[in-house]
């Protein structure tokens, strides 16, 4: 589900500049839902002191989501990999200043 700041029923108490910005977004990453929005430019500020981790069952879904994520990302900071823990395990800083870490553990 997606809905901008225009299409929703308040649209007329917001500045035009966040017409076209996100006031709510939720989408399904297997059985986990991620939701977000766009801040104001008043209230944005870059992510600090945290990292979103997806812990992924598929190790092909967990490398298609670190793609889809890496897509112009600020830096990779690990490339998906196996590792002692996991089928496959990678970090990065999408290209909004988000970081993550995607998990596919071993049994």
């Amino acid at each position: 589900m997606k809905m901008t700041f225009g299409q929703s029923p308040m649209a007329a108490q917001f500045p035009a500049e966040m017409k076209d910005k996100i006031i709510h977004l939720s989408f399904a990453i297997g059985d986990q839902v991620i939701s977000g929005a766009d801040a104001p430019p008043d209230r944005w500020q870059k992510p600090q002191g945290l990292t979103i981790t997806l812990d992924i069952d598929d190790a092909a879904e967990a490398d298609g989501v670190f793609a889809a994520l890496s897509d112009k990302a600020e830096r990779v900071h690990m490339p998906i990999q196996e590792t002692f823990w996991a089928k496959r395990f990678g970090m990065l800083t999408d290209r909004f200043g988000t970081p993550w870490m995607i998990n596919c553990s071993k049994a």
